[in-house]
């Protein structure tokens, strides 16, 4: 019911495109330096699934989930494979999983396998992630291979051969909240039911084995209280959610497609596809091209985890009566939520002596200047820790152009506000939002109007604004949350007994909970152009910068172009590969990024 029995399909010619020792050193595993070449081979043959490990019983996991909001029924590992279970050096279990390995019984129409673009892209972020300090499944090995598979990139008709790609992913399960929806009756609106319906034996036994190995303690405090050591399991990944989305929010990480078989059961993130880290700030920013709703937008991520958490309550019933977990639901996530958020926030502002009422206005407020500016999410949090109190004015002068340079131009805003709808089209979904809303539905929503009419709207304004205007305009909405952050930091000033000994502590808190280097998807689409040439070198090159994502990165040259250049590459839309090269790791994103699209 929970797994299928499955066999690797060989690869022609795999060959390593890079290695996390990190990652790999959790299952024991080092690369020689002696033989580096020989260490690249063998991680090639036994992480593309060529040869499978000794002890190894591949399987694929069957799972659920609700996609966009509805029930699809069955699913499951449709490209991964489960390898089995390593006792790491420190006594911890670890799974193994090959994404990218064939086909199972759970591919559907697919093909089981995966691309050069989408398994570099998982790669990356999931190091990432885990040097930012969120909790994430790994990423040991990525795999590429002279096989190829026919892919649609944008779905509009323009198939190519991509080279097939592995990823060896590590985590302690890849059990998520899908796989226990595999007992789900008949949904009222789709239809659709789980494959094992009526097997609340099985469910029982999932239960059992989740707890007992992932949630030890709470197993041991409730043994003889099935249902208290139910509801102890639900409360805490309740909690493990709202703190895990609340670290998404700070560092301005889209997931993209949280669907309920998208969330882990021990409150990792997981599946990582059509993801995003926000640059501009945009509490709407959309990751996924492909979500035309908006369903999973920036600013929706905390709510839909929680609607998501709803289901998984559903899903573990009777085993856990939705009276005791709806109440949990609701009397544990939002304040989880809004605790660990606010404290990471004051981290990042560097509030580390007073916890003030006062402090969520003062977020609050520094998002709404930052959206006001189109200010850029991380560089703007990180030139933070260089702003004082006393900055005298010729200084505070400097930082504020400093931080006005992280804000949008006039011609990036243009490209941000551009109408993306033919007139007739808009007039057409206007007369019909207004005559016959059912059929709007189908073809679109109020809120894909409302959105085109306000880039309309700012289109039009744009016209009229020059670039000095726009600064000036920047430079006051600054001044203005400057001065109450000024404010908010003299009341920590004066609490403490040594000024120079708190600030230093302030700015070390800082830079250590704001990152200068994020993988930004201009910095991920180069990597994947370099590597779909032959060349591996600017995956780990990126690699290594994501493994200290706050700290300056010795050995990497950062070219800053200069405003002309960049505004000639900006006109452009479109840019060399010579330029792009020039562009510096943690500067905001050039043009041409806002072209990309990730489905």
């Amino acid at each position: 019911a929970c797994f299928a029995r499955v066999r690797p399909s060989p690869l022609r010619n795999p060959r390593l495109v890079a290695m996390s020792l990190p990652a790999l050193a959790l299952l024991g595993l080092e690369a020689p330096a002696a033989d580096p070449a020989e260490a690249e081979a063998e991680a090639a043959l036994f992480f593309s699934g060529n040869r499978v490990l000794a002890g190894a019983e591949p399987a694929a996991h069957c799972y659920c989930g609700h996609q966009f909001g509805s029930f699809a029924g069955q699913l499951g590992d449709g490209a991964a494979m489960y390898l089995g279970e390593v006792l790491g050096p420190r006594g911890e279990r670890w799974e193994m999983q090959l994404k990218g390995a064939g086909v199972t019984p759970f591919s559907r129409q697919a093909d089981g396998r995966k691309v050069l673009r989408s398994s570099i892209r998982e790669f990356l972020c999931s190091e990432a992630m885990f040097h930012l300090g969120i909790p994430t499944t790994r990423a040991g090995t990525c795999v590429t291979s002279d096989s190829t598979v026919v892919r649609d990139v944008f779905y509009d008709g323009n198939p190519k051969n991509e080279r097939c790609t592995v990823v060896l992913r590590i985590a302690s399960t890849f059990i998520r909240f899908g796989s226990f929806e595999i007992f789900k009756p008949p949904d009222e609106y789709t239809g659709r039911k789980g494959p094992s319906v009526n097997r609340n034996d099985i469910r029982i036994q999932m239960l059992d084995y989740v707890i007992s190995t992932f949630y030890p303690e709470i197993q041991e405090a409730y043994s003889d209280n099935t249902v208290q050591r139910n509801a102890a399991f639900f409360k805490e990944i309740t909690r493990r959610t709202a703190r895990l989305v609340a670290e998404w929010q700070c560092v301005g990480f889209c997931h993209g497609v949280l669907n309920t078989d998208n969330m882990s059961i021990v409150g990792l993130t997981i599946d990582y596809g059509p993801f995003g880290f926000m640059d501009r700030y945009d509490p709407e920013h959309v990751c996924n091209g492909s979500d035309n709703t908006g369903r999973y937008a920036y600013n929706k991520q905390p709510e839909i985890c929680k609607w998501n958490l709803g289901k998984l309550a559903e899903a573990l019933v009777p085993e856990l009566p939705l009276e005791i977990s709806q109440l949990i639901l609701e009397e544990e996530y939002d304040a989880e939520f809004e605790k660990h958020y606010l404290q990471k926030m004051r981290k990042k502002l560097g509030l580390i002596q007073l916890e003030l009422e006062e402090d969520s206005k003062l977020v609050s407020e520094l998002l709404e200047t930052m959206h006001l500016t189109a200010g850029d999410f991380t560089n703007i949090f990180y030139l933070l820790s260089s702003f004082s109190v006393d900055i005298d004015p010729s200084k505070f002068e400097d930082f504020l152009e400093d931080l006005t340079s992280q804000c949008a131009s006039v011609e990036e805003l243009k490209v941000v506000f551009k109408p993306q709808m033919d007139p007739r089209q808009l007039s057409m979904m206007l007369m019909l939002a207004q005559s016959n809303p059912q059929l709007l539905a189908l073809i679109g929503t109020k809120a894909n109007i409302n959105k085109e009419l306000e880039r309309i709207e700012q289109s039009s304004k744009l016209q009229q604004l020059t670039a000095d205007d726009l600064l000036s305009r920047n430079k006051r909405h600054w001044k203005e949350w400057l001065e109450k952050y000024r404010v908010r930091l003299q009341k920590e000033i004066e609490s403490v007994g040594n000024a120079d000994a708190w600030n230093t502590e302030r700015v070390k808190v800082m830079n250590s909970n704001n990152p200068k280097y994020i993988l930004r998807n201009y910095i991920a689409q180069n990597a994947i152009e370099a590597a779909e040439n032959g060349d591996f070198s600017e995956v780990r090159n990126v690699l290594k910068l994501l493994e200290h994502p706050f700290q300056e990165a010795e050995g990497f040259q950062e070219v800053k172009e200069d405003a002309e250049e960049e505004g000639a590459t900006a006109t452009a839309a479109v840019c060399s590969q010579e330029s792009r090269s020039k562009q510096s790791y943690c500067s905001k994103p050039p043009l041409w990024a806002s072209e990309l699209c990730v489905t």
